[in-house]
């Protein structure tokens, strides 16, 4: 291959008749395929010898020499594509190192190498250019933008010529409608004279596959020629009639394919969306079409969706004519067993309450909301959440509409299940703020009130609450409490006062919730016995008592930091044996302040004699202590990582184990799966959290594996290029430490215990998130090695590696296949162990989940081909 790429004559100049090594070349291709595809860790080193020279090699005679050296590059597109945290940003890759950058550098060869085989009789050739520039697209978004010149003639040619096959017409359309989506639109409008015919004629295609891609691309044309998000100086309407009726057509045609029917659907929806404000007088045609469409079970579907978009612009397209037909179709909906039709359906009915609720009375709103109640289940919380903001909008826009006597007894219904939490509450919460606001008879906020107590007060010996449903009912008397802010007061000071007169948990611990969250919202610091009435009940017998209070105690502070920050602050210190409680108080002052940047602005002035205290208690006795310490130092690196983050790294090198522990715990807490400003510091340095490692102590090295798996898991790019360091002493972890190991006597009894356990476990963990996230930095064999060590050691280390060789029977099933008896015999002893005749139950379902778990990896191995041989 280096001869072929050495070669200054032109290729031209062989005859195929001379060329006898080409089955040589070909061979060269799918080998170098083979090694892009398994050894992702060269990246780089493959841009800067192998990518050139394939680029150069797209010029090779032979065709099927040609496809192979295509799909060699195509490999190594795949292999760039981002997997991660990574940001692509095509504006901004001049800052991105590696093969990002390096591929954009080699961008322009690319497109100068290609630009002529577009153009070339043999569609195999042109096929796999357009494979290979999606392929970049993927890879590098946006990466086209200054060479959709030099492409132009390329798609031209292989959608207007005549002998270009079906296949051939399919894959440029689906190449140009990830061109089309990938960039901005004003690059195209230069180009929308010739695509618009080309896209038409593709439309009319008998084949159905050609005229639903083409319907495709119509439609993303249509956003690029006016797009709704953006100002263009682009003259947009000489185009519209053009496309309408292109796209009317086929709408109106009985004959085409479902699939034909559904894009053509969808297409005129967006036309509608985006232009229809110079259809004014088409609408009249169009709108009844789609009322045809939305009353047959095949398209009414597509109708559903095509006209949420069309109600969603911005542009405000006239309804009214179908309005009073829509409404009740969309309420009869809902009733059907088809849960992609009702989620749709909701959507629009919103969209419609929104934006046209002037135009239709509430008595044809109201035929849709009876449909509402049955939909408010746990069963399928994200069909309740879009009834709910269906309900809310109804509520603020046409409160008249509400059949409210039977929604409300289904939501309350809600409000008391498990399963309530995260969107579908703040969905809930921002209903019952609606209703609030509506100022209905009957629904008055002391009605709301009393029924969202009586559930609690109400409660009968035999009907336990969830911990849950305490919490859900809390946020909801506070956030109708935050539409009558004169009532805050009234109702925390008559809650604390039956607080002091409670007997009964359940009750003391709503009240304590419910405080805590209407204190989240308002300043409290005016009723004097608030702080010492939580601070009463951490004294409580109950678990949940004590939760719940030191839960109040820092949500109260977040309505008035100044206040009640230093009283916690003050406690921790003057009190040990609630300092667990009183760290907790603390967290959820953090946590709640750093989620918004008016939060940030009160905290940040407080964050020294925050980071004071803590510091303090780094090496306090008690674990749970030191835990809940470790992530109040991470929340607060995050708020301030430049300030802090030197801390951090200055205490890691602290002689007490206990401080290396804390410190080195709290760096799970910075990371996440989410961009966040410490990223490029977390880049620098984590290295010196992870090398903990190598500690000494067990402690701190079992904690520097869970922020190791921690970071694998959210953030594989902080740790990518550690790896080769690290690796060495993860696998370290994974054996069995006989100096950990010590015998404890129990009356006549000596039991083992195994120190060492949870880092071997944690070490295993850390390898099984390895497998998803990057396993292509990974020795293969050297890891499957550690594997099978682990399918000997205790019953859950045996668990986590089951797992992991169903898993790694799918990944490398060739590698795995090298070593298969050293996976058979460990399984085989565990499938045929026979539990002892005087064991416990216990023992007896631990071994029958061991073995269905060993049955299940060697069912993994057995599907691997050859494995049987």
């Amino acid at each position: 291959m280096d001869t072929e790429e050495e070669e200054d004559v032109d290729s031209e100049e062989y005859s195929d008749d001379d060329d006898m090594s080409w089955k040589v070349r070909r061979s060269a291709a799918k080998c170098l395929e083979s090694v892009i595809s398994t050894r992702h860790e060269l990246l780089e080193e493959f841009y800067k010898t192998l990518s050139p020279a394939l680029i150069l090699r797209f010029k090779e005679r032979e065709e099927n020499v040609k496809s192979d050296i295509f799909h060699a590059y195509i490999a190594l597109l795949k292999a760039t594509r981002p997997t991660d945290d990574s940001s692509h940003d095509p504006d901004s890759m001049e800052q991105v190192p590696g093969p990002i950058s390096m591929l954009q550098d080699q961008v322009p060869e690319i497109i100068k190498a290609i630009q002529p085989l577009m153009r070339e009789k043999s569609v195999k050739t042109r096929q796999d250019c357009f494979l290979l520039l999606r392929e970049l697209l993927n890879a590098l978004p946006g990466a086209l933008a200054k060479h959709v010149d030099q492409l132009m003639p390329g798609i031209t040619y292989s959608l207007s010529d005549k002998n270009s096959t079906s296949n051939m017409k399919i894959d440029a359309l689906s190449f140009v409608c990830c061109l089309l989506q990938g960039h901005n639109p004003q690059v195209f409008h230069p180009h929308i004279q010739v695509l618009v015919p080309l896209v038409e004629n593709a439309v009319f295609d008998p084949f159905y596959k050609i005229a639903t891609e083409a319907l495709l691309v119509l439609q993303q044309l249509v956003k690029v020629i006016r797009p709704l998000n953006m100002e263009t100086n682009f003259d947009f309407a000489p185009f519209v009639p053009q496309l309408y009726n292109c796209t009317l057509q086929k709408l109106r045609s009985p004959e085409v394919d479902q699939e034909v029917k559904e894009r053509a659907i969808a297409c005129m929806g967006q036309i509608i969306a985006n232009m229809g404000d110079v259809l004014r007088t088409e609408l009249t045609t169009c709108l009844p079409l789609f009322m045809e469409r939305l009353r047959n079970e095949v398209t009414r579907l597509s109708s559903v969706k095509a006209l949420t978009m069309i109600a969603a612009s911005p542009l405000r397209v006239n309804l009214s004519p179908i309005l009073a037909d829509v409404i009740p179709t969309l309420g009869s909906f809902l009733r059907k067993n088809q849960r992609a039709l009702k989620l749709n359906s909701l959507t629009l009915l919103d969209t419609l309450v929104i934006n046209y609720s002037p135009f239709f009375n509430p008595d044809l709103l109201k035929t849709a909301i009876q449909e509402v109640p049955p939909l408010l289940s746990e069963s399928d919380l994200h069909v309740a959440q879009l009834s709910l903001v269906f309900l809310t909008s109804a509520a603020q826009q046409q409160p008249q509409a509400g059949v409210y006597e039977a929604i409300l007894p289904e939501v309350m219904t809600l409000v008391r299940s498990p399963l309530l939490q995260g969107t579908a509450l703040n969905c809930t919460l921002k209903f019952f703020q609606a209703l609030v606001q509506a100022n209905l008879p009957r629904l008055s906020y002391n009605f709301l009130l009393e029924m969202l107590m009586a559930p609690v007060i109400n409660q009968q010996p035999g009907q336990v609450l969830h911990k849950q449903a305490y919490h859900s009912l809390a946020k909801c008397v506070a956030a109708i409490t935050l539409q009558v802010p004169v009532q805050a007061e009234p109702v925390a000071t008559q809650l604390l006062h039956d607080i002091q007169d409670c007997n009964t948990d359940t009750y003391l611990v709503f009240c304590l919730l419910t405080i805590g969250e209407i204190g989240r919202h308002f300043n409290l610091s005016s009723i004097e016995m608030l702080p010492q009435c939580i601070l009463s009940c951490f004294g409580a017998q109950s678990e949940d008592v004590k939760a719940a209070a030191s839960h109040a105690l820092g949500a109260v502070a977040v309505g008035n930091l100044n206040c009640y920050l230093p009283f916690i602050l003050t406690e921790i210190e003057a009190q040990p044996k609630r300092q667990y409680l009183l760290l907790h108080s603390l967290k959820e002052v953090i946590s709640s302040l750093s989620l918004s940047r008016a939060g940030l602005e009160q905290l940040i002035p407080s964050v020294p004699s925050i980071w004071a205290q803590l510091f303090k208690h780094c090496e306090c006795s008690e674990e749970g202590s030191r835990n809940v310490v470790a992530e109040c130092l991470g929340k607060l690196v995050l708020v301030l990582p430049d300030e802090l983050l030197p801390g951090l790294q200055q205490a890691l090198k602290s002689d007490s184990a206990l401080m290396r522990t804390a410190v080195v715990s709290s760096i799970k807490f910075t990371i996440s799966d989410q961009p966040q400003p410490i990223d490029p510091l977390l880049r620098q340095c984590i290295g010196q959290f992870l090398y903990a490692l190598q500690d000494p102590e067990p402690s701190v090295r079992r904690v520097a594996l869970v922020a190791f798996n921690s970071a694998v898991h959210n953030k594989p790019s902080l740790v990518r290029d550690l790896l080769p360091e690290l690796l060495p002493q993860l696998y370290s972890e994974t054996k069995i430490k006989k100096e950990l190991i010590r015998e404890v006597e129990m009356g006549p009894f000596k039991h083992t215990v195994d120190d060492g356990l949870d880092i071997r476990k944690a070490a295993f963990e850390c390898m099984y998130t390895l497998l998803e996230q990057g396993l292509d930095r990974v020795d293969i064999m050297q890891f499957l090695e550690h594997v099978q060590a682990g399918l000997k050691d205790h019953y859950d280390i045996k668990m986590l590696t089951y797992l992991m060789t169903a898993r790694l029977a799918q990944l490398c099933p060739t590698a795995v296949l090298q070593r298969l008896d050293q996976f058979v015999d460990p399984l085989r002893a565990t499938c045929t162990l026979k539990v002892k005749a005087n064991s416990v139950k216990q023992e007896y379902e631990k071994q029958d989940e061991l073995k269905r778990s060993a049955l299940r990896a060697v069912a993994a191995l057995a599907s691997i081909p050859k494995a049987g041989e």
